[in-house]
């Protein structure tokens, strides 16, 4: 049952323009701004700049300006203070050969003003470990902003059979800068260290755990979470795996993959070279542990729901993994997943489709999403649902519903006007410990 409790919206930008949030780490930890980037669409990778917006004020400034024919976008923000920007950095000077691909760009960061590029890149055999060899993609921090996870796809893949080319998941680590020689005019220098800790096939066998797609990832807890005997895995993240069933369709499922605790583990090979070969993607490191949590091949409508596109989230204490998934008559609810495995648990019975990503309030009590037209909060415990935002004749865009990190207000956008607005609507919820309304 949905209550209706709404709230005033606020529209914070009304510039003649798109104004693109990202589904997540939009605030800055104060509580403050919000970032954004200016694609004309979120299809069109053609922004130049970077920008903020104070959530008081309504004034606006620019963190970043592309130059020499690159464009920028994607942006998130750390959760701490000062804030550091990160975001998706197209190349300078584009010809022909090297333009904007999902196999040719760059993670940046923008602290205080210094702009530097995050992930190296390295396509001239040999190879250097810790460089990149292709572009990173949604640079998304860990919750304590030590380091940061991306998707990816590999230049070096792409030149020699399109098919190796596979999206993979990786993190970027403070362990060291990584200057590879420079060989070739496009390889630069980075400032973290980057590995792939996914790890894909072009063949993945029917009917097994093999996956040739890992995309939509999430960190697994503020702290990672706790496994069954009680000890704690301080590192994972989980992301969506594409499998294939015994009769050869593809079923998007739930992975996790354990990570090494300490930094330096990751420049540990494990079973193939860190840096990957002219022939072979990048592998992860030693330690690191790919497992399948979910298997829907069997349901009436199997894996997760690709319609609306989300990434999956974890609860701030690493319990539970939420993600989208049809129910047995065809609607789209959210389900989550414990990261030690076992049966899907159904939170919403919604009689319509969930319309959007979502995100977690800080303290797990709850998510956010689109729902029926209208920005609506979800009791994760009891599933029930509140409507705070005004129920609209469309709804507000699918790409991110995200909530402050006081859990105090959600930030999302609307189109008006045939321009994308950003807006919050503040979240009337109960003090924990208190009764609610619903």
């Amino acid at each position: 049952m949905l209550r209706v409790f709404p709230m005033k919206e606020n529209q914070l930008t009304f510039a003649p323009r798109n104004h693109q949030l990202t589904n997540i780490n939009v605030w800055t930890a104060d509580g403050q701004w919000l970032a954004y980037d200016v694609r004309p669409n979120g299809a069109s990778f053609t922004g130049l700049t970077i920008e903020r917006i104070h959530i008081g004020s309504g004034s606006t400034e620019v963190l970043y300006q592309a130059r020499n024919g690159a464009y920028v976008g994607v942006v998130t923000v750390s959760p701490d203070l000062p804030p550091r920007y990160a975001f998706i950095h197209g190349p300078e000077h584009p010809d022909e050969r090297w333009h904007y691909d999902f196999h040719h760009r760059r993670g940046v960061v923008v602290q205080q003003g210094r702009a530097e590029n995050l992930d190296a890149c390295d396509i001239t055999p040999p190879f250097t470990a810790g460089a990149l060899r292709g572009g990173s993609h949604v640079h998304v921090f860990s919750p304590d902003g030590s380091r940061l996870s991306f998707t990816y796809n590999d230049h070096v893949m792409h030149e020699w059979d399109l098919r190796q080319d596979l999206r993979n998941v990786g993190i970027a680590l403070p362990l060291h800068a990584v200057c590879p020689p420079k060989r070739h005019p496009r390889e630069y220098d980075g400032s973290h260290y980057c590995v792939l800790v996914s790890r894909t096939t072009a063949t993945p066998r029917p009917g097994s755990d093999d996956i040739n797609r890992a995309y939509e990832e999430g960190w697994v807890g503020n702290r990672g979470y706790l496994r069954a005997d009680g000890s704690r895995q301080r590192w994972a993240l989980a992301f969506i795996g594409d499998t294939l069933s015994a009769s050869g369709e593809k079923v998007a499922e739930v992975f996790i993959v354990d990570l090494p605790e300490k930094n330096a583990d990751y420049a540990i090979p494990g079973q193939a070279p860190l840096e990957g070969t002219a022939m072979t993607l990048p592998a992860p490191p030693a330690g690191v542990k790919q497992k399948r949590l979910t298997y829907t091949d069997q349901r009436a409508y199997p894996g997760l729901a690709t319609t609306p596109r989300h990434w999956l989230r974890s609860s701030p204490d690493g319990s539970a993994i939420a993600f989208l998934m049809k129910d047995d008559v065809g609607r789209v609810q959210l389900w989550t997943v414990s990261p030690l495995g076992g049966l899907p648990r159904q939170v919403t019975r919604c009689d319509s489709d969930i319309q959007s990503a979502f995100s977690w309030h800080p303290d797990g009590r709850g998510l956010a999403f689109v729902y029926d037209n209208s920005i609506t909060v979800c009791d994760i415990a009891s599933g029930a649902l509140r409507r705070i935002s005004e129920r609209s004749a469309t709804p507000p865009v699918a790409d991110a519903v995200v909530f402050s990190p006081d859990g105090r207000r959600v930030a999302f956008m609307r189109d008006c006007a045939d321009h994308r607005q950003i807006f919050t609507v503040r979240v009337d919820w109960p003090e924990p410990g208190r009764s609610s309304a619903t």
